[in-house]
């Protein structure tokens, strides 16, 4: 694989081009905006839903694609709609009638609001400013429960993985999932990955993924890490992700600018 050939940055967020703190670095801004000028397309892939990545993103001053809730929207980067895909209401609905221990959070991403079944102070820390703010609801009340994707979390990931176990049994051949952080599990419809939104692009765009180095530190980016031409794993990430992609380079981590610091590099040893 040729260093020459790459001509598309894809990044996660979480964990990945933000830092402990959940914000993007001075320096990381400078990286990108030196990579914007050299015409590298940029794209950012996140679980995140798009209102709340789309502040984040204003912060890197560059235009860049944006896909979110792991593939289930992707916005162009004069922030257009290009692409949306909701789950069915009755597929939630079914999922939400699960005896669900009472301690997991749950949450509904809609449109404009996320709908939560308590308020966590974790999750709330995951946004510098509520631009996506939640609602507090009794699930067994709702009309409507179509939703963008559907969010479970709690601090002991043996409950997520049970839950998992007990979802999977009766809608398997409905949903995709993915531990997004081991204390995070999502499911979304199971025609929505990060990498099938990205082949949407590259193919709008003319690249192929030959062409994409692509960053990220979660079992929701593993497709779009093993599909790029070189695919680069945060030092930050679970050793399980590791461990299931051994072939893959491990970089530096989040807090260290281990996105920037690696293009950096790669600008000046290659001078592409």
């Amino acid at each position: 694989m040729s260093n020459q050939k790459i001509k598309v940055i894809i990044s996660d967020l979480d964990g990945t081009l933000l830092n402990s703190d959940h914000a993007i670095s001075d320096y990381t801004k400078s990286v990108f905006k030196e990579f914007h000028e050299q015409n590298y397309l940029i794209i950012v892939a996140t679980g995140r839903h798009h209102i709340d990545a789309m502040a984040i993103i204003e912060s890197l001053e560059v235009p860049v694609y944006l896909v979110t809730s792991n593939g289930a929207r992707i916005h162009s980067p004069q922030k257009e709609l290009l692409y949306s895909f909701n789950i069915e209401s009755d597929a939630v609905k079914s999922v939400l009638s699960i005896d669900i221990d009472p301690e997991i959070t749950t949450v509904l991403f809609k449109e404009s609001v996320w709908q939560t079944s308590k308020i966590n102070k974790k999750l709330n820390a995951f946004q510098k400013d509520l631009v996506y703010p939640p609602e507090v609801v009794d699930f067994s009340t709702l009309d409507d429960y179509s939703a963008i994707k559907m969010f479970f979390t709690h601090e002991n990931h043996q409950k997520l993985v049970d839950l998992k176990d007990k979802i999977l049994e009766n809608h398997s051949d409905m949903f995709s999932h993915a531990f997004s952080l081991p204390i995070c599990l999502e499911f979304m419809d199971k025609s929505v990955d990060k990498s099938i939104a990205i082949a949407k692009i590259l193919r709008k765009e003319g690249f192929s993924f030959e062409e994409v180095i692509s960053f990220g530190d979660g079992f929701n980016d593993e497709r779009m890490l093993e599909v790029a031409g070189i695919g680069l794993i945060m030092g930050n990430a679970p050793e399980n992700l590791k461990n299931k992609l051994p072939h893959l380079e491990v970089i530096s981590t989040n807090n260290e600018d281990g996105v920037a610091k690696y293009l950096s590099n790669f600008i000046t040893c290659f001078n592409v």
